[in-house]
């Protein structure tokens, strides 16, 4: 009986719990920055497009860094990885609270890049080696949830303590940031290994669930030492020779730039478009994150239950973005409860396909190749995160008495999820057969 409760719940979860947690830490930094973003802009005398500018230029760095992220996890380990970039990002959050120029910002918001950036792939490696194949797929799953939780709490915690605590001054709200990442780093270092290999020799780990875990290791060992590796290089030419693959990563490019583009600039406009106040745009900030979670977890039901299918939900998301992110830019000063709408609308459809987007490349071509195929994809896609905030500070209109307005920058958002909506259309999801496939049906054929 004792081992089977193991097998449900074990030390493996804590790792997962902490994991998830220190992303939560992750989006704090980051969402703090586009949460006072309207503030910094007055403070610091910024125009439109070097708000723009900022925000971009730190998903820039977070696109490079996620192409050395995993390298790095597989050469010194993750847990070092995780630690380096916590340090980092903790460090910088710390220094964004006495930044007073144009350019200091700038670099912060690049080092910042850097840091997070080298986060999230070391995290999915330690999920990897902490769970077996069975489990893996729950695992991420709750992990990626710190997605959805994190921009909805942030807003309303860090105004809340720059209000009650700081008189509205958001500069101290920097300096409390950094205690969280202090707390980060040591239980980092406290309750993860690399391997449950580590923490088994420290005493800490069941040897029954040791085994649960390692169950399986032995088949994928296996299975990858029986895979021929030049055939691999090979099969390399199956995604990039399919048309699909490209409309896909074009597709992942205008969904990121939709979420990262409103994401960067929703308190801005509130703030400036709606006069929002520090407190009411804190509340008003989390709305669209607070349905988030739901949508998520609705899309992916309806994936797996409904539609057995990636495009349907792809196209619902698409086209219902395309008249609610036009009626919040539309949406007059005053009108609190067609706003309050409208943001609740926003988050549901941009959330929809957010983690069903990921499975396209699972489902279409052969596992040999998933691995290079997301790779590729979601490098580009995570470009979308960049162009998207530069284009929308030079679509801010400022009006002689320096008032903003914001309806081209929501149309342009508009138009990017009806370029996704066109892509989900002309996307097949039938499977790409690798070359051990193709090879069985030739066999097959000549029988």
């Amino acid at each position: 009986m004792n081992a089977v409760v193991k097998k449900v719940w074990g030390y493996r979860h804590v790792v997962l719990v902490v994991l998830w947690l220190l992303y939560i830490i992750n989006y704090f930094d980051r969402m703090a920055v586009l949460t006072f973003l309207p503030f910094i802009q007055k403070d610091l005398d910024l125009t439109p497009v070097e708000l723009g500018q900022l925000a971009s230029v730190f998903f820039f760095a977070y696109s490079l860094a996620q192409v050395t992220a995993g390298f790095l996890a597989d050469k010194i380990g993750p847990k070092k990885v995780m630690n380096i970039a916590i340090i980092v990002f903790t460090a910088i959050t710390a220094l964004t609270g006495v930044v007073k120029t144009f350019g200091q910002f700038l670099a912060l918001r690049i080092g910042l890049g850097l840091g997070e950036g080298h986060h999230f792939a070391p995290a999915c490696r330690t999920i990897n080696n902490w769970f077996p194949m069975a489990e893996r797929g729950r695992s991420v799953s709750f992990f990626a949830t710190s997605w959805a939780v994190a921009p909805a709490i942030v807003p309303v915690l860090v105004t809340s303590l720059s209000f009650y605590f700081f008189g509205g001054e958001w500069r101290p709200v920097f300096y409390v940031l950094a205690v969280p990442g202090v707390i980060g780093i040591f239980a980092l270092w406290y309750f993860i290994t690399n391997t449950p290999k580590e923490m088994l020799d420290k005493g800490r780990l069941d040897q029954t669930e040791y085994e649960h875990i390692t169950s399986g290791e032995a088949a994928e060992q296996a299975a990858e030492a029986a895979s021929d590796k030049g055939a691999k290089k090979k099969n390399i030419g199956i995604f990039l020779k399919d048309g699909y693959f490209y409309v896909y990563t074009l597709l992942l490019f205008c969904q990121l730039a939709v979420y990262w583009g409103t994401t960067t600039w929703l308190t801005t406009f509130l703030v400036k478009q709606h006069g929002l106040d520090l407190k009411q745009m804190g509340f008003f900030a989390s709305v669209p994150y607070i349905v988030a979670f739901f949508a998520m977890m609705m899309g992916g039901w309806l994936m797996d239950k409904v539609m057995h299918r990636m495009k349907p939900v792809a196209i619902i998301a698409y086209l219902g973005c395309i008249p609610v992110l036009w009626m919040l830019g539309a949406v007059e000063k005053g009108q609190t409860g067609m706003l309050l709408t409208a943001l609740l609308l926003v988050g549901f459809f941009i959330n929809l396909n957010f983690g069903t987007v990921y499975a396209y490349v699972q489902k279409r071509y052969p596992q040999e190749v998933v691995g290079s195929a997301t790779g590729l994809s979601n490098g580009i896609g995570q470009m979308g995160s960049f162009v998207s905030p530069l284009v929308a500070g030079y679509l801010v209109k400022v009006g002689a008495d320096g008032s903003q307005d914001f309806s081209n920058v929501f149309v342009f958002f508009a138009i990017a999820a009806a370029v996704a909506a066109l892509c989900a259309i002309i996307l097949k999801e039938q499977k790409v057969k690798g070359s051990a496939e193709a090879l069985a049906d030739d066999k097959q054929a000549v029988i």
